[in-house]
Order: C-alpha cells, then sequence, then structure tokens
C-alpha cells in the first residue's frame, strides 16, 4: 500500500499533467540540496523515496576502486576493503551507499528550500508536458475561455493549460469579458521562464480560413480552394479562391445566397471587412482583381525574378487602389506575394516624357562622326552653330542655304550623307550620290563647298581634246571688236525702231516692228553655228 506522502504526489501529478515519477525526482532532489546544506559537504549525495513507507532516505554515494593509490579524492571513492567492512558484497568498480542521517536534523531553512526545489521542478515539468502537448497543433484552431485579464493580455483556459494573447494578437474591434468562450489560433509555443507558454491569437489569418471551412461545405470537402489570404486584424481580409469544378462559382459559394455565408463569419469577426477574389494564375490578372473594388487601366511585370509589377490606373481611381493608408495596395502585395508599384496615368505620362527628355538629352553625335562631310564642310556647319547630326538633321534645306558658302547641291550632299548615317545605325541600305549625264563635253566634278559664280573647274585627268573644247567656249564668251554680223545690225536697227517717240506710229505700226524684230532674232540664231563653223 502506498504511503500518504506519495499520494500526494500522485494528485499534485494528475492536477499539473504530469508524470508521478517527475515529482518523486523533484522530492528527492530537494532532500538532497537540504542534506548537503546541513553537512556543508562535497561528497555526492543521493535521496531515495521508500514508496510504502513515504520515508526519503539520504546516501552519500562513492565509487570502489581496487587499490589504495588508486584512490584520488576520498569524498568519491573507497578502496574496496574499506567498502567491505560496511557493505560485505561490495566490488571493485561498484559504489557504496553511505547513509546519512536525515530525521530531525533538517531544520525550517532547509525544509523551505527543499519545497523551493520542488515547486521548480513541477513547473519545468508543467511546462515541458505543455510543450510537448501543444507544439504539434501549431495554426489550428481551440476552443478557449477568457480565465483573467492581465492589462493588455488575455489569459485564456485551453483545459490542459493557460495561453496568453498579447494586444497585438488580438483584434482592434473585440473586446472580452472573464468566462467568454472564443475560437483562437495557436499562433506557437515557447519554453518560457514563467507563465504560460502557448500564445494564442485572433488576428492571425488561419482564423478567417478555419471561419470559412466551417461556413462553406465546398471548401470543406475539397472543391473550393482557399489559394491565399492577408488579413489586418479588425481593419480588412483579402481572400483568394479558386474553384477545382468549373460548374461551381468559388467566390459564390463563398458569398452564400444573400451573402449569408460570409455575413456569418463577418459577424464572428466583430464587423471585419472581407473581399472575395476570384485566383489567377496569371499575376497580371491576378492583380487587377486583387485591387479591387479599383479599376485598374494596365499592369506591367517589371521583373518576373523580383516579382515586381507596375499598376496604372485612372487618375480618379488612384485613392480608391492606395486604400487607407494604403490598406488596400498592401493587402494586395501580400495576398500576390509581388511588389506593386502603383501610379495614375498622369503620373505615367510625366514619367514617360522625363525619360525620353533624356534620352534626347543623351542622343548627342558629332558632326565628325559622319562619313561624306568634308572638314570644311564641317568648319562651316559649326561656325553657323550647328555641331551635332541630330541639330543637322532637324534644319530645313532653306536654313541650310542661309549658311553662308551652302548652296542647293551642298544641300543635297548633306542629306544624302545624314540619311547614310541614320540608315548604318538602323542596318539600312545606305544611298549614293547620282553620277552626272555625260553630254559629250567636259564632265565638272563636284568640289567639297560651294564654287564661286562663273568659275569652272575641270574634273581632274580629263582628256587634252575636252581642254582645248573648254578653252574654245570660253573665248566665245569673252568680248570682241569685230564688227557684228549683218543680221544682228538689222536686230538693233529694228529695236532702235521699236523705241517710243513723241510722234508714235500707230499700233498696227508697233505690231509689225515687233514681228520684224522677233524675225531678225530667229536668223541671228541660225547663223551663228555658221559663224563658228568658219
Amino acid at each position: 500500500m502506498a504511503s500518504e506522502l506519495y499520494n500526494i504526489i500522485e494528485g499534485v501529478s494528475r492536477e499539473k499533467g504530469i508524470d508521478p515519477q517527475i515529482v518523486v525526482s523533484a522530492v528527492e532532489d530537494a532532500i538532497v540540496v537540504a542534506t548537503r546544506k546541513y553537512y556543508k559537504t562535497q561528497e555526492n549525495l543521493r535521496a531515495v523515496l521508500d514508496k510504502d513507507s513515504g520515508k526519503i532516505n539520504a546516501y552519500a554515494v562513492k565509487s570502489i576502486v581496487e587499490a589504495p593509490e588508486q584512490v584520488e579524492d576520498p569524498n568519491l571513492q573507497v578502496t574496496v576493503e574499506q567498502a567491505r567492512k560496511l557493505d560485505p558484497s561490495a566490488e571493485a568498480g561498484g559504489e557504496l551507499l553511505i547513509p546519512k542521517a536525515t530525521e530531525g536534523i533538517l531544520g525550517r531553512i532547509a525544509a523551505q528550500l527543499a519545497k523551493q526545489v520542488i515547486f521548480q521542478k513541477v513547473r519545468e515539468a508543467e511546462r515541458d508536458t505543455v510543450y510537448n502537448e501543444y507544439i504539434g497543433h501549431v495554426n489550428e484552431i481551440v476552443n478557449a475561455t477568457v480565465k483573467r485579464i492581465e492589462g493588455p493580455d488575455v489569459i485564456l483556459d485551453l483545459g490542459k493549460a493557460e495561453a496568453r494573447m498579447g494586444r497585438k494578437e488580438q483584434s482592434r474591434l473585440e473586446s472580452f469579458a472573464v468566462g467568454e468562450r472564443i475560437r483562437v489560433v495557436i499562433a506557437r509555443v515557447e519554453r518560457a521562464l514563467k507563465g504560460p507558454g502557448v500564445i494564442a491569437s485572433r488576428s492571425a489569418p488561419e482564423l478567417v480560413q478555419h471561419l470559412f471551412q466551417t461556413e462553406v461545405p465546398e471548401i470543406y470537402d475539397g472543391t473550393v480552394v482557399i489559394r491565399a489570404i492577408a488579413r489586418e486584424a479588425g481593419e480588412r481580409t483579402k481572400i483568394a479562391v479558386m474553384s477545382k469544378d468549373k460548374d461551381v462559382d468559388a467566390v459564390g459559394a463563398c458569398v452564400g445566397m444573400k451573402g449569408m455565408r460570409v455575413q456569418s463569419i463577418i459577424r464572428e469577426l466583430r464587423g471585419e471587412k472581407i473581399d472575395i477574389i476570384e485566383y489567377h494564375e496569371d499575376p497580371v490578372t491576378f492583380a487587377e482583381k486583387a485591387l479591387q473594388p479599383a479599376k485598374v487601366s494596365r499592369v506591367t511585370v517589371i521583373d518576373a525574378g523580383d516579382k515586381h509589377l507596375e499598376v496604372v490606373v485612372d487618375d480618379t481611381q488612384l485613392s480608391l487602389a492606395i486604400g487607407k493608408k494604403g490598406q488596400n495596395v498592401r493587402l494586395a502585395a501580400k495576398l500576390l506575394g509581388w511588389k506593386i508599384d502603383i501610379k495614375s496615368e498622369e503620373e505615367k505620362r510625366q514619367e514617360v516624357e522625363q525619360q525620353m527628355s533624356a534620352l534626347v538629352t543623351q542622343a548627342v553625335t558629332p558632326l565628325e562622326n559622319v562619313t561624306g562631310l568634308g572638314e570644311g564642310l564641317v568648319e562651316k556647319l559649326k561656325a553657323a552653330g550647328v555641331s551635332t547630326v541630330e541639330a543637322l538633321a532637324d534644319m530645313t534645306p532653306e536654313q541650310l542655304e542661309a549658311i553662308e558658302g551652302i548652296g542647293p547641291k551642298t544641300v543635297e550632299k548633306i542629306s544624302i550623307a545624314v540619311n547614310n548615317y541614320f540608315a548604318s545605325l538602323e542596318g539600312g541600305e545606305t544611298v549614293t550620290a547620282a553620277e552626272p549625264e555625260s553630254t559629250g563635253e567636259t564632265e565638272a566634278a563636284v568640289s567639297e563647298g560651294p564654287l564661286p559664280e562663273g568659275s569652272i573647274e575641270v574634273e581632274q585627268g580629263s582628256t587634252e581634246e575636252g581642254s582645248i573644247e573648254a578653252e574654245a567656249l570660253a573665248a566665245e564668251a569673252e568680248p570682241t571688236d569685230t564688227a557684228p554680223a549683218e543680221g544682228e545690225l538689222d536686230a538693233a536697227k529694228l529695236a532702235a525702231a521699236a523705241e517710243p517717240t513723241p510722234d508714235s506710229a500707230t499700233p498696227e505700226l508697233n505690231a509689225d516692228v515687233s514681228a520684224q524684230t522677233a524675225a531678225a532674232q530667229d536668223a541671228a540664231t541660225e547663223e551663228a553655228p555658221e559663224d563658228k563653223q568658219n
């Protein structure tokens, strides 16, 4: 029959939910501590509880060695010869238990110390038991009763243990009374030094998930799947759902007839707003849904690797898309698992304009990079304030001709050179200058830059015959002192006769004179080649 002490130990064990042997070990350790304090010894002490009598015996434990020279510490070791004086069956390598008197010598201080050790051991055992019990139930929903309120924290009774629910784990819309039954999520289990080791939560997304599983049969049986939840307790929750059956509307199943299902969950959460969104594999489509109730103009994936999106909305939808204190876009980003940059149409337009201005500013090409423009022409253009290809391409032919020393042919040359430069950048075909048509006369080569009026530059390497013909043409162009031909004299007389006088002739006469003048000019033109041949 068990002793009264052992019965008390079993009762404490059942109350705390721990193994009775743990309490027995705690009592034995307490007696060891009290005995060492009384005897002030360095010996190894051991206490043993007699289950039947309830008596606790204390012993000094020493190791048995063969020879005296093997004894290194008399407090810890003893020879076989010495051990057999107390225990005839002692053998080398064993242990010798030397009884220590405890009855009547352990005073009040020793008893108080033993009590503290027992309580400490029991608390440690209790924490270990709670930890092992609930560590496998993290993120699960349990029913709890409000046991007491300690400042901002609420202490809950889980049945086998207590749980603490801090302020951060509560919804701002909720308040609790002692004795109230609530559903909580086991957020985590800690090996705390004191107090409860279980942390409960009413702000975890798992609570919303559990409520939907309870209220929506399609979620419970797996027809509708909850893919993601983003929650700010007491404010708003976004939940993305997907249907495995094409005939079942996932959002409609969660809302229920006339919204009865979702309204039941909202009441449980004390009025927290809930957005139910259809899940999409495409992040662009999913982002458009997640930002509801705002209407999105377009979504652009900036970096798929870093999961970065850019969302553009109408100017009137920007505040709605961002939400109160950024709540809407923040929850949408949590739901997607992507970083979201949200901009209005006006902001995006200004950004594009800045980028284009930066590109235009950076695109500066010196004139020397363009083949086909001579050094002299480049100097003329720079003198006129044109130093880049981009500025040259923006000029009109009239503006180019206004520059001193640039004529129509040079303008055409500039146009071809600039077009060839941009075509080479784009990989297009270049344009070559057209060859002048052969007329049998000497071909004039176009030099770089305009030529003075009236000058003729003969192409180098031309034949001697061409040079002679050019000199002959130049000679004909010079005035001579020879007398005019007969036809030329007649034309001069007719021209003089055509001049009006005070006694001018009639209009008919003037018409005849004009006709005769035209005939004389034709005759002079026909006779000119004959004179050249002569």
